[in-house]
C-alpha cells in the first residue's frame, strides 16, 4: 500500500508541474514582451509624430488579429532595436509584426 501512495503523491506534482510548463508555453507563445525602455520609447516617438487615424473593418483591434495587406505599416526611424510597424486604428497606436502583420500590442 506504502508504495501505490508513495507513487500517486509522486505523479500528481508531476502531472501538475508539466501543465504549468505547457500553460506557460502557450501564454509566452501569443504574448510579446516589450521591454519597459523600448515601451517608453516607441510612447515618445508615437507622440511626436503622431499619423492620422484609420478604420479597418471587420478587424478586432485584439493582440493576435492580422491586418489586411492594404493597411500601411510605418516604420520608427532612427529608433534602433524595434522590429515592429505601427499604424493608429480608431485613435489606438497598432504594434505589428511585419512579417505576419498580426497585432501583437494596442496602445489606448
Amino acid at each position: 500500500m506504502k508504495i501505490i501512495n508513495m507513487k500517486k503523491s509522486l505523479l500528481f506534482p508531476s502531472l501538475a508541474g508539466v501543465m504549468l510548463c505547457a500553460s506557460a508555453a502557450l501564454t509566452s507563445a501569443q504574448d510579446v514582451v516589450i521591454a519597459p525602455e523600448q515601451d517608453t520609447v516607441i510612447r515618445e516617438y508615437v507622440k511626436k509624430k503622431p499619423l492620422a487615424s484609420i478604420s479597418v473593418p471587420g478587424v478586432e483591434l485584439n493582440i493576435g488579429s492580422t491586418l489586411p495587406e492594404t493597411v500601411e505599416l510605418h516604420t520608427f526611424e532612427d529608433v534602433p532595436d524595434v522590429k515592429y510597424r505601427y499604424v493608429v486604428v480608431d485613435n489606438k497606436t497598432v504594434l505589428v509584426e511585419p512579417s505576419t502583420r498580426k497585432i501583437v500590442k494596442v496602445y489606448e
